[in-house]
């Protein structure tokens, strides 16, 4: 975990873009956390808590349908926050958000955010750009689970989850990646075994490397490239921010 959130802040596209005095505004209200797998940052229908800003973690918003498997219909990284619907003046929501991947976050209460963005600073306009990605990669989903094939789906997700802890080795539950895709557990095993038997990926009781990423992109569906541009804007726009 990074040593402190200084550090730690400087992975998240969203506080990286802070001018240091809005930053050191905010960071009295902060907490950096160790988040493990599972661990849920606010229920379905439940007043919103806090907000969290993953750093090496990754969240993944689930619905849930009585009697069915949950169905992740967006992925929470370094990109942005977990919480929107307190930042659209929402004080709950119909989904759940999880840790989906472990690792560092930075949590903030969600009567703090509220007071904090009063301000409309740099932060309040990021979200704004960041709402409009989280957009893209919602109506992108939509499409790709009605249209693309399961190895298609896996290889954009995993991809994904790559971007957003940094790193083509991560640990992802069976659970997780049925969620991900849409599926049953049987079918991730098929398709993870088609991935991997064609050397894309290495797996093996949830610890996934990606060996040829190249190749990996080239069976992932055009929906990772989409979703993929969205995000790289905000990352170029955080990194223009922290310039001026």
């Amino acid at each position: 975990m990074p040593a402190d959130l200084d550090v730690a802040r400087q992975h998240n596209f969203l506080l990286s873009a802070l001018p240091e005095d809005e930053w050191q505004r905010m960071k009295p209200h902060l907490s950096l956390v160790d988040a493990a797998v599972k661990d849920l940052v606010y229920e379905a229908g439940l007043p919103i808590e806090h907000v969290v800003f993953p750093v090496t973690s990754v969240g993944s918003m689930l619905n849930d349908i009585e009697g069915e498997t949950a169905v992740e219909v967006a992925t929470i990284g370094r990109e942005g926050m977990a919480g929107l619907p307190v930042f659209l003046g929402v004080s709950e929501s119909p989904n759940r958000v999880v840790i989906q991947v472990g690792g560092a976050l930075i949590r903030m209460t969600a009567v703090d955010l509220r007071t904090f963005l009063l301000g409309d600073g740099v932060l309040h306009a990021q979200l704004h750009r960041y709402v409009q990605a989280t957009i893209v990669q919602l109506s992108q989903n939509v499409a790709c689970n009605r249209l693309h094939s399961s190895e298609e789906r896996a290889a954009r997700w995993l991809l994904m989850t790559a971007d957003r802890v940094g790193s083509s080795e991560f640990f992802l539950t069976q659970e997780f990646l049925a969620q991900m895709l849409g599926v049953r557990r049987g079918t991730v095993s098929l398709t993870a075994g088609v991935l991997q038997t064609a050397g894309l990926i290495s797996y093996s009781r949830g610890h996934i490397t990606i060996t040829d990423r190249g190749r990996l992109e080239e069976v992932a569906c055009d929906c990772y490239g989409i979703v993929h541009a969205e995000f790289e804007q905000l990352r170029s726009r955080s990194a223009e921010k922290r310039r001026q």
